[in-house]
């Protein structure tokens, strides 16, 4: 069972994951939302082949198609996506300050600057801090993929840090007992583990990471032991909605992210890499928004069927959009002035657009986002206190969204 444990954990659960304990928090809520599904599109991706089509010569070879929202065109690639767009909302007036790739992730993620004193919490920390664990037994947070920044639960205790699993397919490795193993031998094993552990926790008691390690092993008992494992499994979905979803990794992932919020996990992310299209973009990119637009439709479609629309936060970002201006290899550069994002559910209004562009795609013209606000937006949705300073370890003051104002036109 301590190996299994230990191999949980080598996939990223992180100490404390399990905690059930709710904070209480007075907040404005702008949406309907309890979960958030966040797509996040590594690399940046291009809004003008995508949310934000052009004509002329940035376009390249991208056309344009009518959606089900009147008024709403997108790039041709994201044909499924159109037929959602009657449940979606478009933010086409994203600006970032941070121009390079690990800056912007960072920043996206967490509503503040990178620096090497501070770590901040992403925004799935957040509504783990604020509101707990959905499911007692599973993590508040999960994180879908194989990126290695993302910022976790930063200054927060581990505890409110998200389950990593790599492959949506593979599911969570190493959960079953050791074969033989009964009750008896496992709380003779874990009475002598504590037994020996006795002097070290209590020379530092105070010291939270001594705790965490307890609790993570304490949590993953909980976990291997809960019904809802199941939650995991792949194998107990049709293979016709699976199909439907998209047989790669992230659509797989997002089917998995569903399951996750069916079963109490309140906040998953997914990550679609390969966005950092510097050369051959128009080869790249249709690829990338094929497997954006499957699962992604899939997965709207899916919620809405089955009543979890309302309640659930579909929101796809990145961390900046590529250069409308195409370069010399056929290429988009970085382009953090002026990109998009999209929200579908969680009480936005369907078939609206939030602010413009310019002809070329390059200036944001009317309503400009910054990353702070558009998490605070995210915030909003959820009913998160905004305003509610929170004191890190090092008695710095930080709030969800730093001084990120939320889009309330958004909403309905």
């Amino acid at each position: 069972m301590a190996q299994s444990a230990s191999s949980l954990l080598g996939v990223g659960l992180l100490p404390g994951v399990f905690s059930s304990t709710a904070r209480a928090a007075d907040a404005v809520k702008g949406g309907t939302a309890k979960n958030v599904i966040y797509l996040y599109m590594d690399g940046g991706m291009s809004h003008v082949d995508s949310w934000d089509p052009k004509k002329g010569d940035v376009a390249g070879p991208t056309k344009t198609i009518s959606t089900s929202a009147d008024g709403i065109q997108l790039g041709e690639y994201l044909s499924r996506t159109a037929k959602q767009m009657h449940h979606g909302a478009l933010i086409r007036s994203l600006s970032s300050t941070q121009g390079a790739h690990e800056q912007g992730n960072y920043f996206m993620h967490t509503s503040y600057q990178l620096r090497g004193t501070i770590a901040h919490p992403a925004m799935g920390a957040w509504l783990s801090h604020f509101r707990g664990a959905g499911n007692p037994s599973l993590p508040a947070t999960a994180y879908v993929g194989n990126a290695s920044r993302h910022p976790g639960a930063g200054f927060f205790p581990p505890s409110e840090s998200p389950l990593f699993v790599n492959n949506p397919e593979n599911g969570l490795k190493n959960i079953e007992p050791q074969k033989g193993l009964t009750n008896e031998l496992h709380r003779s094993r874990m009475k002598l583990a504590s037994e020996l552990d006795s002097d070290f926790v209590t020379t530092f008691p105070k010291q939270r990471n001594v705790a965490a390690y307890s609790d993570a092993y304490d949590g993953a008992f909980k976990m291997m032991a809960s019904k809802d494992i199941i939650a995991f499994d792949l194998t107990q979905e049709p293979q016709t909605l699976r199909d439907e979803y998209g047989k790669d990794p992230f659509g797989q992932g997002c089917l998995l992210a569903r399951r996750l919020i069916e079963h109490g996990v309140r906040f998953v992310e997914v990550s679609l890499h390969g966005w950092d299209t510097h050369s051959g973009n128009f080869i790249v990119t249709p690829d990338l928004c094929e497997k954006l637009d499957r699962g992604l439709s899939a997965l709207v479609n899916d919620l809405a069927k089955r009543g979890l629309l309302k309640d659930t936060l579909v929101v796809v970002a990145t961390e900046f959009g590529r250069s409308p201006k195409i370069n010399t290899n056929l290429g988009r550069d970085h382009y953090p002035k002026a990109f998009s994002g999209a929200l579908f559910g969680g009480g936005v209004k369907g078939g609206s657009i939030y602010g413009t562009t310019n002809k070329t795609g390059e200036e944001v013209v009317d309503d400009e986002v910054s990353i702070p606000d558009f998490n605070a937006t995210i915030g909003y949705a959820l009913g998160l206190p905004l305003d509610e300073i929170v004191m890190s370890p090092s008695k710095r003051p930080f709030k969800v969204a730093d001084k990120g104002k939320p889009i309330t036109k958004l909403f309905a």
